[in-house]
């Protein structure tokens, strides 16, 4: 299947989305395991350094996970397929199921944009390029 503009295919407009939200998460993860205390997580999470220094051992688990999502997301990018496919999916349905807890769960509705919505993208355009 290929788009109209440029020949992009599918599979490969896919695959620049998966890269995409697996630098996305790798990028929070740093956020969380490295600058959650300094000025740059602190503005990023909306907190004040108290909040952010008893809160930072928390901070450095979620880090860990949101790096094992990009992880994933990568190893789904390189693996042949099924595997990659199944990685592809799997791990994108990983974080749009966690885009979509964590927008209920607190008051901060921007995990919808920023997590869920391009998590959603992509397992859609993994899916139809599939």
């Amino acid at each position: 299947m290929t788009c109209e503009e440029g020949g992009l295919t599918v599979g490969v407009l896919a695959a620049v989305l998966v890269g995409a939200v697996a630098v996305l998460h790798a990028y929070i993860m740093v956020l969380e395991m490295f600058f959650w205390q300094r000025p740059r997580g602190r503005a990023a999470f909306g907190m004040d350094e108290e909040t952010a220094r008893v809160t930072a051992p928390l901070a450095a688990n979620q880090g860990l996970y949101n790096g094992f999502l990009a992880a994933g997301l990568i190893w789904g990018l390189v693996a042949d397929d099924p595997v990659g496919f199944q990685a592809q999916v799997f791990f994108l349905s990983c974080v749009v199921v966690a885009g979509a807890y964590g927008a209920a769960s607190t008051s901060n509705r921007k995990i919808l944009f920023s997590q869920l919505a391009p998590g959603a993208v992509a397992l859609a355009a993994v899916i139809i390029a599939g």
